[in-house]
């Protein structure tokens, strides 16, 4: 029997008889065994029965026109040499890069607590061909300023549409003893307060201030390393994580360094957290890494603000569909298009 292709009922392979094979298969080729009333794929060296597996457990070293049965999306899928793609009656299905960073948070007033950087979350996912998903790109969080408002706000969380949210970074704690805020990394503490906690899988803890050493701040966390405690000196912002999805390696989400009291430095973490303020405010977290901002000074110094996130998804050419809203960048890596959006608010991208 051919190969049919019918828009309503799907794909009928070709078959035939263990006897009957094909007497020179190519590898990858496959059809309908009648005697063994199965799927057969030629591997090359030999006939096998298609495997089935979830989408997490898909084989880790397949070749070119490898096929199986993705028992997550009820579809076959064969890998292309670059990703995998899948269809059944219905659908078509692409495997996608992404990476989502949500906004950093402010850091705190008056030797304020470093601003905790946007959660960070990378891996693969699967589009089903001809659906709308929808990116949103969380904006940074406010530095803290004089009385209630005195620890930063949290940023706010970036997502895309069926992927865990990215959480926004945790406001770093303001004077007057006011606890860093939780968030995707955690701000930091002032001294004798408590230091936000991170998400797990996205970031880590803020720094903490012990009560015997009033004059500086902790850190806030970042996605590689929890915010700097003060221990005597100032705390600095947790590193942040480097990714190459773009095809250019870059850090994201790095904490805002804590503020400084009497003396000293506050770096920020790697990957856009900003420098905790020394007798000045605290400096703002870099746009579209989801750094923390730095914690202000010693004085009447505001915290720097956190810096705004950003969504990436990075698609084969060969399958990208073109259509886009919310104006995102795309560039070509490679046999990749990548796709960026940085604007806060809402973009979309059709598989």
């Amino acid at each position: 029997m051919a190969i049919v292709l019918d828009a309503l009922n799907g794909i009928t392979q070709a078959s035939w008889t263990t006897a009957g094979r094909p007497g020179s298969p190519t590898a990858g080729q496959v059809g309908f065994n009648t005697s063994l009333n199965a799927l057969e794929q030629y591997t090359g060296s030999a006939w096998e029965t298609i495997p089935t597996w979830s989408t997490a457990n898909r084989p880790s070293s397949p070749v070119a026109g490898y096929q199986g049965y993705n028992t997550t999306l009820l579809a076959f899928e064969f890998y292309n040499g670059t990703t995998w793609i899948g269809f059944n009656s219905n659908y078509a299905f692409v495997t996608a890069s992404y990476l989502i960073v949500a906004g950093g948070s402010g850091g705190g007033y008056s030797i304020g607590g470093g601003g905790g950087a946007g959660g960070y979350l990378t891996g693969t996912t699967t589009l089903a061909v001809g659906t709308v998903y929808t990116a949103v790109v969380g904006g940074g969080g406010a530095g803290g300023t004089p009385g209630a408002t005195s620890a930063g706000t949290n940023g706010t969380d970036s997502t895309f549409t069926g992927l865990t949210t990215a959480v926004g970074g945790g406001g770093g704690g303001g004077n007057s003893v006011v606890n860093g805020k939780s968030g995707g990394s955690g701000g930091g503490a002032t001294a004798g307060a408590t230091a936000g906690s991170g998400t797990p899988g996205q970031g880590n803890s803020g720094g903490a201030a012990p009560n015997n050493l009033p004059y500086s701040a902790g850190g806030g966390g970042g996605a590689s390393a929890a915010g700097g405690n003060v221990n005597p000196g100032t705390g600095n912002g947790g590193a942040g994580t480097a990714s190459s999805i773009t095809g250019t390696p870059a850090t994201y989400a790095g904490g805002g360094g804590g503020g400084v009291g009497l003396a000293g430095t506050s770096a920020g973490g790697a990957g856009g957290g900003g420098a905790g303020g020394v007798s000045a405010n605290g400096t703002a977290g870099t746009a579209n890494t989801g750094g923390g901002g730095g914690g202000g000074g010693n004085g009447v110094y505001t915290g720097g603000s956190g810096g705004s996130g950003v969504v990436i998804l990075s698609v084969p050419t060969g399958l990208y569909s073109g259509t886009t809203t919310g104006s995102p960048t795309v560039t070509t890596s490679g046999s990749n298009t990548i796709i960026k959006w940085t604007t806060a608010g809402s973009g979309t991208y059709t598989a």
